[in-house]
């Protein structure tokens, strides 16, 4: 009796223990003695860790000895702040930060000089360090959802970035140093502050889809028009009463877009003077052939 009553007792631990919170990945390989290099994936590209979603409001130490690591995922916790220890990982391709409560990034970021990737979204960034710019191979940048105003002057000598997110930000004007960003495909400035896009705007020559959805923005510029590569174009939710003549030149924006992930020209909910309204209704085409006429006669 006794011995069964142990026996049911034992099955109700386990249970319970089963039932537990869990503990997280390095703190679990810590406590049974196991080497942190063991939390490492080797893939056939990479060499990665993941330590997201976790609950950290700090970066545990062993972190920056890793130095082998490509690729780190310290996204969806509560950091509030990156030690200037990650300078010592300067293997690192892909760096995720994103959504915490970060304020600011280490100065030592610019060490990285293997980065290809970082996403630093949903935080709380009011600047950007200016040694960024030191990252030279960088390739994708994300600061979307954060306070930021400005960008620093140095910003220009990311010369190899091609898609960057600055959206649901607090620019008022698009930074003259992103105009010398050439290799850019892809430029994201919806939800901000924006009330006009420069004329410099045309020296992205490569830029393929360009977002300033959600602004004040009155009008486009001409010098858009003269992007041949653009093939998406989100003008939507801004005051824009007219359209530049020569925007039929953008041969590559293949209809209106009403979904937002479609390519094409997204002009919607904007106070279009008349008759482009009636325009737009009618087509690409319509709109294409009205503006070629327009300037035409003009």
């Amino acid at each position: 009796m006794g011995t069964e009553h142990s026996k049911n007792e034992e099955r109700r631990n386990m249970v319970f223990l089963r039932k537990g919170p869990k503990l997280p990945a390095w703190e679990d390989a810590l406590l049974a003695g196991r080497e942190p290099k063991s939390l490492l994936k080797r893939g056939l590209r990479y060499v990665s860790l993941s330590l997201i979603m976790k609950g950290m409001t700090s970066t545990p130490d062993f972190l920056w000895g890793l130095h082998e690591v490509q690729k780190l995922n310290l996204s969806r916790n509560q950091l509030v702040v990156i030690p200037p220890s990650l300078g010592k990982l300067d293997r690192l391709v892909v760096l995720n930060l994103g959504g915490n409560c970060l304020k600011c990034l280490p100065k030592e970021i610019g060490l990285l000089r293997n980065l290809k990737v970082l996403f630093v979204n949903m935080n709380c960034l009011k600047e950007v360090p200016a040694e960024l710019s030191l990252c030279r191979k960088l390739e994708v940048l994300s600061l979307s959802h954060n306070c930021i105003s400005q960008l620093p002057l140095s910003f220009s000598d990311l010369t190899s970035l091609r898609k960057l997110n600055l959206s649901n930000n607090r620019f008022v004007q698009i930074p003259l140093c992103i105009f010398a960003l050439r290799s850019l495909d892809f430029l994201h400035l919806g939800s901000n502050k924006l009330e006009n896009i420069a004329e410099s705007i045309q020296y992205l020559v490569n830029l393929q889809i360009f977002i300033v959805e959600n602004n004040n923005i009155r009008s486009l510029p001409r010098s858009l028009c003269y992007i041949s590569t653009l093939e998406l174009l989100n003008a939507d939710y801004n005051a824009i009463q007219t359209l530049p003549d020569d925007l039929y030149l953008l041969r590559r924006l293949r209809r209106i877009a009403w979904n937002p992930m479609d390519k094409g020209l997204h002009i919607a909910h904007n106070p279009l003077a008349r008759p482009l309204p009636e325009v737009v209704e009618g087509g690409l085409d319509v709109l294409f052939n009205y503006l070629r006429d327009k300037k035409e006669h003009n």
